[in-house]
């Protein structure tokens, strides 16, 4: 019997009215497909798998956590439906999985286990901010979250500010999003003037605003941020 496949199932961004708008159609086949997924938080994952028209009964559906609490016993115990000829898929709780997720950990372990890995296309806030902003897209650093310190964290901005400059390296990272404007600031009071600031907020949703400036044009007028997703970039 030959192994079942790892697919990879990208997600909306966030509460997406029409889920075609950002996912192509084939997402939808493959699901309708598996009946076994590795998940982040099972009721998001079972509510995508109800937007996105799965056709099999939710309640028949086999979903295993994915946290941090998950240990790496179990998680190679999550892939044995594979050996028998399964599919299996990995749903994220926002994106694409693997990318700045920990869905990573499951993927390495598909390799080691010589699994097919498929990954499908849907949106990645962390690519598509890059190509919004203007900012070099053959050279760059996506570093995750900043310190949450303020010491810590106004030095390791001014760390990817000389990374941005003296290397064209354009630089991303993240925060919790009840603390973006907390972040906003210290960019806005630690980076020199004329360095360029990409905020990329709600990326596909209705809300969405991408935009690029000196940190001097960002001083006359701030975003509100509190509780949106947003990614931040530095580039020049």
């Amino acid at each position: 019997m030959s192994k079942g496949t790892l697919y990879l199932i990208p997600t909306t961004l966030g509460d997406t009215a029409e889920t075609m708008d950002v996912l192509p159609v084939k997402v939808n086949h493959v699901i309708n497909t598996i009946d076994e997924y590795i998940v982040e938080n099972e009721k998001s994952a079972r509510h995508y798998l109800k937007k996105m028209g799965i056709k099999k009964p939710l309640q028949e559906i086999i979903l295993h956590p994915l946290n941090q609490h998950t240990e790496a016993g179990e998680i190679s115990g999550y892939l044995n439906a594979i050996s028998d000829g399964k599919n299996i898929g990995i749903i994220s709780e926002a994106g694409c999985p693997g990318v700045a997720d920990p869905g990573a950990e499951v993927v390495k372990l598909a390799h080691e286990k010589n699994i097919t890995v498929v990954p499908l296309v849907g949106p990645s806030s962390i690519l598509l901010s890059l190509m919004a902003s203007g900012f070099n897209g053959q050279n760059f650093a996506f570093n995750g979250y900043l310190p949450k310190e303020r010491g810590e964290r106004i030095r390791k901005i001014k760390e990817l500010e000389n990374l941005a400059i003296k290397r064209n390296q354009a630089q991303l990272f993240i925060e919790t999003p009840y603390r973006n404007m907390h972040l906003l600031e210290d960019l806005i009071a630690n980076c020199d003037k004329q360095t360029k600031l990409c905020i990329a907020c709600d990326v596909t949703l209705t809300t969405e605003l991408i935009k690029t400036k000196t940190i001097s044009d960002w001083k006359k007028q701030l975003p509100e941020l509190n509780k949106r997703p947003t990614i931040f970039l530095i580039g020049r």
